[in-house]
């Protein structure tokens, strides 16, 4: 089952750019602009982690936080608050009123994905895997090691964060773009043919003779981790 994250958040740039790079985590999300919106959708459903803005229409950030520890369904539900404010006075409330992290704005989007993690692996063990397998493929994210069919496979750096990726999202179809920005980050100029030169060292490294392609490629849009993956018989 997906791990869910509403995002409470009124800036709509903002929003994107979380929603963006929750999805390509493998995250499931909503969003609401309003802290009243955000008080009736946890009543009605109730996700697994809250990135919440502290200055919000309706109902503020503070106010929402006391209401979610108030209530017996969410007083554990894990809260990041998010906020222009950086005085340690303002944090200290943030932290009072219940939330479990805070994170000052602008910040950095890897920072605050290793954050959801941690938060999660705290919380909802279960949810966040160390290792991830689809047919007889394991990536282990803590040894960084990847085996098939239990033979160690040697991955470069970059090979490992691209099918660690892909393995996130079976069945999602990433263009070139989405896997520059997702594997080698916004900031990195790079040409588009880059990544067909490491998909071609990926499955060259995880293929060997008879062995099924979990990689495929959808002409003119990119490439996807084949969700109906399995071993050859």
């Amino acid at each position: 089952m997906s791990t869910r994250i509403l995002i409470v958040e009124d800036e709509e740039a903002l929003t994107l750019l979380l929603r963006y790079n929750l999805e390509a985590e493998g995250f499931e999300v909503d969003a609401v602009a309003r802290g009243d919106e955000a008080d009736i959708r946890l009543r009605e459903q109730i996700p697994d982690l809250v990135l919440l803005d502290w200055m919000m229409p309706g109902l503020s950030g503070i106010e929402l936080c006391r209401r979610i520890r108030a209530r017996r369904e969410t007083e554990r539900l894990p809260v990041i608050m998010l906020t222009a404010r950086g005085e340690e006075g303002d944090r200290v409330r943030g932290l009072a009123t219940g939330a479990d992290d805070y994170i000052v704005k602008p910040f950095s989007v890897p920072e605050l994905l290793a954050r959801v993690r941690a938060l999660l692996r705290r919380s909802k063990p279960a949810h966040v895997a160390d290792l991830l397998v689809a047919g007889d493929i394991e990536l282990d994210r803590v040894s960084h090691r990847v085996r098939r069919d239990g033979r160690e496979l040697h991955l470069g750096p970059t090979e490992f964060k691209l099918l660690e990726f892909l393995m996130q999202s079976p069945g999602r179809v990433f263009s070139r773009e989405q896997l520059l920005d997702g594997v080698w980050g916004h900031d990195v100029y790079i040409d588009e043919r880059t990544v067909d030169v490491h998909i071609g060292r990926l499955r060259k490294a995880i293929n060997r003779g008879r062995d099924a392609d979990p990689i495929r490629t959808v002409r003119g849009s990119g490439y996807s981790f084949d969700e109906m993956f399995a071993p050859e018989p």
